[in-house]
């Protein structure tokens, strides 16, 4: 393989890898959504959805050059809420 190609491959996974951070970033932020229309709702708030996504992002990250997420409790949804 020339230096042309090493490099294209490589450009090629990085992108891919950003990729797959973005669909797994985009459900994650859905989960957020869902939980705090719930908290806004007065219905009870589950961040078990938001951190099963969050485990994936911070697995796939370990792969590549992606960033971590944080675990979100239900005190930072109530906070969030509350302020917007």
């Amino acid at each position: 393989m020339n230096v042309h190609e090493a490099i294209t491959a490589h450009t090629s996974k990085q992108h891919a890898h950003l990729q797959r951070f973005l669909e797994l970033e985009e459900a994650r932020e859905r989960a957020i959504d869902r939980a705090l229309d719930d908290c806004r709702a007065g219905r009870p708030v589950s961040v078990e959805p938001i951190n099963v996504w969050t485990a994936l992002i911070n697995e796939h990250a370990q792969q590549g050059i992606s960033p971590t997420r944080t675990t979100v409790t239900e005190q930072m949804i109530r906070e969030f809420a509350s302020r917007s």
